[in-house]
């Protein structure tokens, strides 16, 4: 007589795995985001000064926007190589903008500087990031 027994489903990864996994992803985006800086707004201030617009540059909104652009674009390169969905890449994209976007009115009236705006744009970034990171934490449950 055969007996046949069932497969044995597979467990859910631990808290504790799900979690490292989730950090590992951020901490990969922001690595990405570092080598899009240092890659991308380069060429893109000597394009601008080539065009003969180099004074915008020293604006600290242009400058915000031109760092969020060479982060985005480094950022969901890695997110389209480790097979993240266009959909996951675009709520990620969107976190490392509108944090800025939203501070453009306040450094355009005067109610906020332009350290201001690359500092509290860069810690309502990186929180977006992570709450959008937390959010699909149990997408980074397994290996890309």
């Amino acid at each position: 007589m055969t007996t046949t027994t069932a497969a044995q489903p597979t467990s859910a990864p631990s808290r504790m795995a799900t979690t490292r996994r989730a950090a590992l992803h951020y901490l990969e985006m922001s690595a990405a985001m570092g080598a899009g800086m240092i890659l991308f707004v380069p060429p893109i201030q000597w394009g601008l000064a080539a065009a003969g617009w180099s004074n915008a540059a020293e604006r600290a909104d242009v400058r915000a926007m031109i760092m969020a652009t060479a982060m985005a674009v480094a950022m969901a390169g890695w997110m389209l190589i480790r097979r993240h969905g266009r959909a996951e890449v675009t709520e990620m994209t969107a976190a490392m903008y509108l944090p800025f976007v939203a501070l453009l009115l306040p450094y355009r009236v005067g109610a906020l500087s332009g350290d201001g705006l690359m500092v509290l744009g860069h810690v309502l970034m990186m929180s977006a990031m992570a709450v959008v990171v937390y959010r699909h934490r149990h997408h980074h449950t397994r290996r890309h």
